[in-house]
């Protein structure tokens, strides 16, 4: 990124104080708008009268808008300065909160939604960049922490919010909240950082390559999200999908091979490192963003948890992820990062594991156990893969392979949450299929009607207690293949070639 002459005197006491506070708050509310949708869907779909595969788009159409833009923000701040970019997307971010807010259709939402991840996708990049930029080297060091903690606090604190406002306001709110804050941050931000902008220079950008990122990506979700309610290969518009995201990935793959100014650097997967690093983080986040997608319409729809509880519940991974990051970016640097993220990952398949023998009945606490051990294991997985894939490559393609891993999981994310409800939704079909055929269901419902209910009302009954039972067998089968894949992603690691000295950037021997 471009940069010309700023003088930290420009910008010191109360005044680099409060633009650290802002955009440290601005990428709060883009991260927390991440997770914060995740325990309102059954409210959402609910309202908007559509399925929970479908409420689904919700979620993966900010993740996908978000992370086809990332790759854009390098040559937007050096086109137009990193300041001013900021400033317009956090106020086109406040602009499609307010219309997701007033969205009254599922179409409408997830246009809003798109229009949310396109600017929002930026922001968080340009408020780490320009916390570097404010802070002398010296503070570069506390300007992170302040960056990290909210990072981490974002997804914590999403389901507990979304949770309590869809529950006791309306789930319009968890958008509408973004707004003051969006204001606020835009505003203070433009009159604040304005002695930090950094310079602009005419930057060629690479349209081809950019066109066929959004062809084959949006393809690839529309098929994944359509694929279930349509049959999946046996309609004609998922094949063509399929098509059209299988040759225009290949085709941008030779294309940004070639181009001299690519808007991914794809490169960089040269590097052994990186790349079994980067695989290996997109198939753990995959089945981790698509587990904390499923369980909290898990616990709504078949347990009777409130959005505020299934926020809760969600949340208490938040004790370990605070606990051990510290802990964990330390012994990063004495340890091998290769054993590091194996322990991580290994936690995360036993946390998983453990989910697949959850029962309709279960209690809080029942519950809560592989979500705490999941949050001590996320740290442990998450820092040691970026430290290993970050060694691999030279220093002057540090940036380029950190926007490409921030691609990489996102895009990763959105295709696991994707994943995990169509499993579901599948699963549970053929689990009711299955206990309706060995289902003897004629004293119960003689038991029933001998209580004074009415044959009908006893056959609904039945089949509400069958409906719940084969929800929870298919999450529980769920649960069972993303162990799996955790337990894969585990044992890739160790592909990578071992860093010579722990896992500190430029310690490992580029391959």
């Amino acid at each position: 990124m471009n940069s010309q002459t700023f003088n930290y005197k420009d910008l010191s006491g109360t005044q680099l104080l409060l633009a650290a506070f802002l955009l440290a708050l601005s990428n709060f509310m883009v991260v927390l708008d991440m997770t914060i949708a995740n325990v309102s869907l059954p409210h959402m779909t609910g309202s908007l009268a559509v399925s929970s595969a479908q409420g689904t788009w919700v979620i993966t159409s900010y993740a996908v808008a978000e992370a086809i833009c990332v790759p854009l923000t390098g040559w937007l701040a050096g086109r137009f300065g990193a300041v001013k970019v900021y400033g317009i997307c956090l106020i086109g971010f406040t602009v499609f909160s307010i219309l997701c807010g007033l969205s009254t259709s599922l179409s409408m939402l997830v246009i809003c939604r798109i229009g949310q991840g396109l600017f929002g996708g930026p922001i968080m990049p340009l408020s780490q960049t320009l916390l570097m930029r404010i802070f002398p080297p010296e503070k570069h060091a506390q300007a992170l922490g302040l960056w990290a903690m909210t990072t981490v606090l974002g997804p914590i604190l999403g389901p507990i919010l979304g949770g309590y406002i869809s529950d006791n306001w309306s789930w319009h709110w968890i958008f509408f909240i973004n707004v003051p804050v969006g204001i606020a941050c835009a505003l203070g931000g433009l009159r604040l950082l304005a002695v930090a902008e950094t310079t602009k220079a005419r930057l060629n950008i690479d349209a081809i390559g950019l066109g066929l990122l959004v062809l084959w990506i949006a393809a690839l979700q529309l098929m994944l999200d359509l694929g279930h309610d349509r049959d999946w290969f046996n309609n004609t518009i998922i094949c063509a999908l399929a098509v059209i995201a299988l040759i225009g990935f290949i085709v941008f793959i030779i294309w940004e091979s070639t181009e001299q100014h690519p808007i991914v650097n794809i490169k960089i997967f040269r590097y052994r490192g990186f790349s079994i690093a980067t695989m290996s983080l997109a198939f753990a986040f995959g089945v981790f963003f698509g587990s904390i997608v499923l369980i909290p319409q898990w616990l709504q729809i078949n347990l009777g948890y409130t959005a505020t509880w299934a926020g809760y519940l969600t949340a208490t991974m938040g004790i370990g992820s605070l606990t051990m990051s510290p802990l964990v970016a330390k012994l990063s640097t004495q340890y091998d990062a290769r054993a590091l993220a194996f322990i991580g990952l290994m936690l995360l398949a036993v946390a998983t594991f453990m989910r697949s023998f959850w029962t309709s009945d279960a209690d809080f606490m029942t519950l809560a156990w592989p979500q705490i051990l999941q949050g001590f294991a996320v740290p442990f997985f998450f820092i040691p893969l970026n430290n290993i894939a970050l060694a691999a490559v030279r220093p002057d393609e540090v940036a380029s392979a950190a926007g490409l891993m921030n691609f990489v999981r996102t895009m990763a994310g959105a295709i696991g949450a994707s994943i995990a409800i169509t499993l579901w939704d599948s699963q549970a079909s053929v689990a009711r299929s299955d206990m309706v055929a060995r289902l003897q269901s004629d004293t119960t419902l003689q038991q029933l009607q001998a209580n004074g209910l009415e044959p009908l009302s006893s056959l609904a009954i039945i089949s509400q207690i069958v409906d719940k039972e084969a929800l929870t067998l298919s999450v529980n089968h769920v649960f069972l293949i993303f162990s799996l894949v955790f337990v894969f992603a585990a044992g890739l690691i160790w592909l990578c070639p071992k860093p010579k000295s722990g896992g500190a950037v430029g310690a490992m021997p580029h391959e």
